[in-house]
């Protein structure tokens, strides 16, 4: 029994050192309890978004630069289809006549076909490293164009970060967090005003 005396005892104590102090200050215990707020729930941070490969496929900067690689692939492909038909000629050429040729014909028949298939394998990989080169050029200067947007309209809006989509891998955002189609306005009207200056 005389533990629970010593248990209450020490609870009044700290009970009565509370209303002490609080009458000290002017406050009660509850009062000082409720009035504290931790001090990240006053600012909150508000965080967008934008989506790059949305911008480059809907912006008309974008569309036009994506018609230009098109083009260009286009023309790289017809390169491409004229050494395989080049390449399927001699293949068949030796199916059909290489038992009729002497066997150092038909060796260098065979070692012309090789270069040939290695001579077509470097050309795809050679234009398919400039159709990428392409390609990030143009992501860049689309990033370069539209990250001053960007800036300009997360200041507008009061937003303190603003991320890329796909790089940032968000998982989810809430569509009110989407700057993308803002960011696409925007680009599309500094794109008609920089033509219209030329």
């Amino acid at each position: 029994m005389t533990g629970r005396v010593w248990a209450w005892m020490g609870g009044a104590a700290l009970l009565a050192a509370g209303l002490i102090a609080g009458a000290s200050t002017g406050r009660s215990v509850a009062t000082a309890q409720t009035t504290q707020t931790p001090p990240a729930a006053s600012a909150a941070p508000k965080v967008g978004f934008v989506d790059i490969q949305r911008i480059l496929a809907r912006s008309s900067a974008g569309v036009a630069a994506r018609e230009q690689l098109e083009k260009e692939k286009a023309t790289m492909q017809k390169q491409v289809d004229g050494q395989r038909v080049e390449l399927e000629k001699l293949r068949d050429e030796l199916e059909k006549k290489g038992q009729l040729l002497s066997p150092e014909a038909r060796r260098e028949k065979q070692d012309q076909l090789e270069r040939k298939v290695r001579d077509a394998r470097r050309l795809v990989d050679d234009l398919q490293g400039t159709l990428q080169k392409k390609e990030e050029a143009l992501l860049a200067k689309v990033l370069q164009d539209v990250s001053g947007l960007i800036q300009k309209i997360g200041k507008d809006k009061g937003y303190t970060i603003v991320l890329e989509r796909q790089r940032s891998s968000i998982l989810y955002a809430s569509p009110e967090s989407d700057l993308t189609d803002e960011v696409i306005r925007a680009y599309d009207d500094e794109t008609k005003k920089g033509a219209a200056k030329k």
